[in-house]
């Protein structure tokens, strides 16, 4: 089943907000489980900011390819 224009610009879209989101979702997820616990717990709250903040590339480049296969004649 082939994607709409529509479909694969909405896709695009939503990818470029989630790339935004992840971003602030890192920061967010960092600040809230660093607290003033212990220097391992310091460490896992910046590990596990640091993945959340690893997904905005991903969703960055996903809406990229989406505007980009929207973008085509022949879809």
């Amino acid at each position: 089943m082939k994607a709409s224009k529509k479909q694969l610009r909405w896709l695009s879209d939503l990818c470029f907000v989630l790339g935004f989101v992840s971003i602030l979702g890192a920061i967010v997820v960092w600040a809230a489980m660093r607290g003033a616990g212990s220097p391992e717990e310091l460490a896992h709250a910046e590990r596990f900011g640091i993945f959340v903040g690893l997904w905005a590339p991903t969703f960055f480049i996903l809406s990229n390819r989406f505007e980009l296969y929207a973008g085509r004649e022949d879809s």
